[in-house]
């Protein structure tokens, strides 16, 4: 299925590279869309209308915000959307596009290396066809997980968010490392080669969190104690804190 990308930005552009074809984009920037293009090949369009007349499916990649105003210039030459707008309901999506079939999704940003977390709002209105192409073409980047819709919200607060939230942790890691007197370089590989294993270790154990953390702990030793300065720090509750500035925006 080729999907002609309305919108440039970092998502857009994260799944592009993660597909790693040549693209069909608009961008109301062209020079972004003509940059993704001069790094992946294809072509960037003049409008929305001959995007959605050109594709198989649309994927809307430009602020929510522009929803109505977009559908608007698609004008019905749509023959499927597809939506990673954050915060726009499928509800939405039908009011904007009518008869137009949609299908709903919200990526994680590690979909540009095929690493990606995929939520995938369930529908059972959906076009059948349209909503397996979509399926896997999304799982070529990543895994995709079907949710009710009414859990989007927090799946993003934990998915999407994700990364920005482990590249900040890793920062702070990184800080610690050099203020201990490690260099900049050196503690950066030690911190992402870290998370990257530590993940992989948590998918090998069924995500046992609580396993991991007593292999690692011995009684009273370096990781106890920098796990009990980090519970005094309440990095669990700022991390709730995180979740509900989300489920309140």
């Amino acid at each position: 299925m080729k999907l002609g990308l309305i919108g440039a930005g970092n998502m857009a552009g994260a799944l592009a590279r993660g597909w790693g074809e040549p693209v069909l984009v608009h961008d109301p920037y062209r020079a972004r869309a003509e940059a993704l293009v001069a790094e992946l090949g294809g072509e960037v369009v003049d409008s929305n209308a001959e995007l959605a007349r050109r594709a198989d499916a649309v994927l809307l990649a430009h602020k929510p915000a522009g929803l109505e105003q977009v559908a608007a210039e698609v004008g019905g030459a749509a023959r499927g959307v597809v939506s990673i707008l954050g915060g726009v309901p499928l509800a939405a999506l039908r009011a904007a596009y009518g008869a137009t079939p949609v299908v709903r999704l919200i990526p994680s940003l590690p979909v540009e290396v095929r690493h990606g977390v995929t939520c995938h709002a369930r529908d059972p209105e959906a076009d059948a066809v349209l909503e397996a192409r979509t399926i896997e073409l999304f799982e070529r980047v990543g895994i995709v997980v079907s949710i009710d819709e009414s859990q989007m919200q927090a799946a993003t607060g934990v998915m999407s968010c994700a990364p920005a939230y482990v590249a900040l942790v890793a920062e702070a890691q990184i800080d610690a490392g050099v203020r201990a007197g490690l260099p900049a370089d050196v503690a950066g590989e030690l911190v992402a080669a870290s998370i990257g294993g530590t993940a992989a270790l948590l998918q090998a154990r069924a995500g046992d969190t609580l396993g991991v953390r007593r292999a690692v702990t011995s009684p009273g030793g370096i990781t106890a104690r920098g796990l009990a300065a980090l519970e005094r720090g309440g990095v669990r509750a700022a991390f709730d804190d995180a979740m509900q500035a989300v489920l309140a925006r």
